[in-house]
């Protein structure tokens, strides 16, 4: 008797032991694996967006030329909308709902980030690089729908925000690092060598979603033992006509239509500044490449840390409203000053202060509007939902990002900066009509029916 319940005791045990491995029964192995494939959507993001465009700009390049490639490489993102739905229709399911999807996003991000290396004469060959970085975008793109899919699945309604602020600040990290040293190697080594060598990095992160499966039970490869678990076969939709049927009655929601508009409307900020800061302090301050790098990796790198320890858990504190409409206030009061207060540009420390708080406010209004996004998703179009707000946002980036060497053209920087400086506040008149209450009555009053 004593032997069958010694045997039974290790059994657990075992059985304990194993579901460590699994994402759904491990937080800290969720917040590891999440937080690495961040990083990998980071590390191009930190090339394609910023190391090439300061590069460019280094090269004398117009504003025009430069604003067009990281317009094109903002495209693929509000492409989003269209695969998450595919997602939701179709998979590996005895792999999980989303896995499957993660690590064929992970494999194009991989052999697209080393095709860019491969671009003859990049410099004269402007074509290439934009069609190069569309397909890093693309797969970039398509790896974020699957990891927000399997995060929204995976990660309990409380651990939601500290997620978000781990993922959010573990990008930003990534984006900041291979900035820095992308930088750094393409001066000393050149373009090709440097994007083969960041390119080991992102292969490196396969391993976490080909090691670790969403549930018990589930296969690890196509080819391996297992079955689909009982959630993922309780979740998976299974028609087209039922996945737009629920997606319609969720958008039509106010609050869904407000923070849809706001994210569109935050979305071209960011494309606004995130185009013209590298246009801006190396052709109108005179920096090089090499110093804009390493101020803006110093200032996201402080931001990510913030984001990542305190971002989730002032949203939790103060709640998602109240802390998006601070963020926004303070950004509008940010942009404006630096417009406002031309005769500090020269000042490096004065630059170097607003691009520092800049990121932290960015980073930190990330997380919070993420974790609204969240908050706002109906579980049974979660996918989806979530990745229209993230596409509408990355449309109105496209936007922003095309639209600098335009308003360069017929403004001076100072018009521009406050022309950007208008963005915020739009957004702030949105987010006050988001009712998460009311919104949340109808989504239950969906699942009653």
């Amino acid at each position: 008797m004593n032997e069958t319940k010694t045997s039974e005791l290790i059994s657990e045990v075992s059985e304990i032991k194993k579901s460590n491995w699994f994402l759904s029964d491990n937080p800290i192995l969720r917040y590891i694996t999440f937080s690495a494939l961040y990083v990998a959507q980071g590390i191009p993001e930190g090339i394609t967006y910023f190391a090439i465009p300061a590069w460019l700009a280094m090269n004398n390049k117009t504003p025009i030329e430069i604003a067009s490639f990281v317009a094109v490489i903002g495209i693929p993102w509000s492409f989003k909308i269209l695969i998450a739905p595919l997602m939701d229709r179709f998979t590996i399911l005895s792999m999980g709902r989303k896995r499957p999807w993660v690590i064929f996003g992970q494999l194009g991000l991989i052999v697209s980030f080393l095709a860019i290396g491969l671009v003859h004469d990049p410099l004269n060959n402007l074509n290439g690089l934009m069609i190069a970085g569309f397909f890093i975008s693309f797969f970039g793109a398509f790896q974020d729908v699957a990891t927000d899919g399997m995060a929204i699945d995976i990660v309990p309604l409380k651990e939601q925000a500290r997620a978000n602020g781990l993922m959010w600040g573990s990008k930003t990290i990534g984006t900041a690092l291979s900035l820095v040293i992308g930088t750094s190697l393409i001066n000393l080594l050149g373009f090709t060598t440097a994007v083969s060598s960041l390119s080991i990095a992102v292969a490196f992160i396969i391993l976490f979603p080909i090691l670790f499966r969403e549930r018990s039970g589930e296969k690890l490869m196509p080819w391996t033992i297992g079955k689909p678990s009982k959630q993922s076969k309780n979740a998976q939709l299974k028609s087209w006509k039922q996945i737009f049927k629920s997606l319609l009655k969720i958008i039509i929601l106010p609050s869904t239509i407000m923070m849809g508009l706001a994210s569109i409307i935050s979305g071209f900020m960011y494309g606004l500044v995130d185009t013209l800061l590298p246009i801006f302090t190396i052709q109108e301050l005179g920096w090089t490449n090499t110093s804009y790098s390493q101020v803006y990796s110093i200032t996201t790198v402080v931001g990510g840390f913030i984001g990542m320890f305190a971002g989730g858990a002032l949203v939790d504190f103060l709640g998602n409203k109240k802390m998006i409409i601070i963020y926004l206030i303070a950004t509008t009061v940010l942009i404006a000053s630096l417009a406002l207060l031309p005769e500090f540009w020269k000042n490096d420390k004065f630059i170097f202060g607003f691009i520092l708080l800049y990121y932290l406010f960015y980073t930190l209004l990330c997380i919070a509007i993420f974790a609204a996004c969240m908050k706002l998703c109906w579980r049974v179009v979660a996918a989806t939902q979530f990745t229209l707000f993230m596409a509408l946002s990355n449309m109105g980036r496209a936007s922003g990002s095309g639209l600098v060497g335009t308003l360069k053209e017929i403004m001076s920087w100072e018009y521009v900066l406050l022309c950007t400086a208008i963005s915020p506040l739009i957004t702030i008149f949105f987010i006050k009509y988001i009712d998460f209450k009311k919104h949340r009555k109808s989504i239950e009053e969906f699942t009653i029916q």
